[in-house]
């Protein structure tokens, strides 16, 4: 892997979103990159708007970095992995759990699947 230059980061409005939002600024940070939030809509975010996601991040950032907002639909890993593809991001830093079903997994079904299909690296946190 060469340098760090696009960031991208899943945010759904979770616990776990929130800490890879912080862990994405501190990367961009260092790495001087720059950062893609994607949002994608679905029947599990749906009481938690894009904007009320976005509008926390943006409160977050600090004025040096570039960032965008990407809005999303369809099956959420496809989508982030598209949005990679088309942002051509060097690495995807996402949340564990999300606000799926499944809470007792160690690692949500989201994460997982972007974690086995993903050409590029994918930091996880938990």
């Amino acid at each position: 892997m060469g340098r760090i230059q696009k960031i991208l980061v899943p945010v759904d409005g979770s616990v776990n979103g929130c800490k890879a939002v912080d862990e994405a600024i501190f990367f961009a940070e260092k790495c001087k990159a720059d950062l893609d939030f994607v949002y994608v809509a679905s029947n599990i975010n749906k009481d938690i708007p894009s904007h009320i996601v976005f509008d926390r991040i943006w409160e977050k950032l600090p004025d040096d970095i570039k960032a965008s907002k990407h809005v999303e639909t369809g099956n959420i890993p496809k989508a982030i992995m598209r949005v990679a593809a088309e942002e051509h991001s060097d690495l995807i830093i996402m949340g564990s759990r999300g606000l799926g079903l499944f809470k007792g997994a160690l690692i949500g079904s989201v994460s997982q699947k972007v974690v086995e299909e993903s050409p590029i690296p994918v930091m996880v946190i938990k």
